[in-house]
């Protein structure tokens, strides 16, 4: 099966209490700085889109191969033909015109080619990084808000910046494999898996608190929500086959899920 809607009936409780969107700004920083002590030794599940422009653009800038998957997982879900409303173009989503001019694009065509893409974003956030003193949670704050928007010591980083550290941090965990979900060999191909949209809402918190309903109420099931533009945020089931899909929608099922 490829993708498509799906359409839930709900529990009202999963939707209406931001508690369990994020984790604290503590937490995430705290996170990010355990993953910059193992980076060089972390590995990716699968084998992703564009891998070569990835592995290209992570020795020329000094990255965590890692680090510019779950960047990319995040921003666009690899997509190189992605746009947002806010302007930004590409795998990466560097932002037209300003981002893409400060790093040497003037064509806005060149942003939809992944090697370029990537490349310019690897390189802005090797700059975030290198003004941020190498903490990872900041450099990530201020690739999203602008670095102007956030301070080095940390303090007063506006809501949506740390809500997009900590977002990229869940893309990390699936690109690295969380624990939770069955290791693979690192050989299967992520563009092969399937991926149905469960919901989409308005705000990042719902989403977040409605992975994290199902996830408690139904361990075992491949859930991740992605941003797809402003204001437009997607719950996405995941799985590898029809008999995968089936069995998930089983599981949605029992735990209080009727799907159409």
């Amino acid at each position: 099966m490829n993708s498509g809607v799906i359409k839930l009936l709900l529990f009202v409780s999963l939707l209406s209490t931001p508690a369990a969107a994020t984790t604290s700004d503590i937490d995430t920083d705290r996170a990010w700085r355990h993953y910059a002590s193992t980076a060089e030794q972390s590995t990716p599940r699968y084998r992703f889109p564009h891998e070569t422009c990835f592995r290209t653009a992570a020795l020329a800038y000094n990255l965590p191969y890692t680090l510019l998957l779950a960047v990319a997982r995040g921003e666009s879900d690899f997509n190189p033909m992605a746009r947002s409303k806010a302007n930004a173009h590409g795998v990466m989503q560097i932002l037209w015109p300003t981002t893409a001019n400060h790093l040497g694009i003037f064509r806005l065509s060149q942003l939809y080619e992944p090697c370029t893409n990537i490349d310019a974003g690897a390189r802005y956030l090797r700059e975030m990084l290198q003004q941020f003193d190498g903490n990872i949670h900041l450099a990530l704050a201020a690739y999203n808000y602008g670095p102007d928007r956030i301070s080095k010591d940390g303090v007063d980083i506006p809501g949506g910046a740390t809500w997009y550290s900590g977002y990229i941090l869940r893309h990390l965990n699936y690109v690295l494999g969380d624990g939770e979900t069955p290791a693979t060999s690192g050989d299967s191909l992520y563009s092969e898996l399937g991926r149905s949209t469960l919901l989409t809402f308005g705000e990042p918190y719902r989403a977040a608190a409605f992975v994290t309903g199902l996830e408690q109420r139904s361990p075992g099931l491949e859930l991740d929500w992605f941003r797809q533009g402003t204001g437009v945020f997607a719950v996405v089931l995941i799985y590898a086959d029809k008999a995968e899909f089936d069995r998930s929608a089983s599981q949605l099922h029992r735990a209080g899920f009727r799907l159409d």
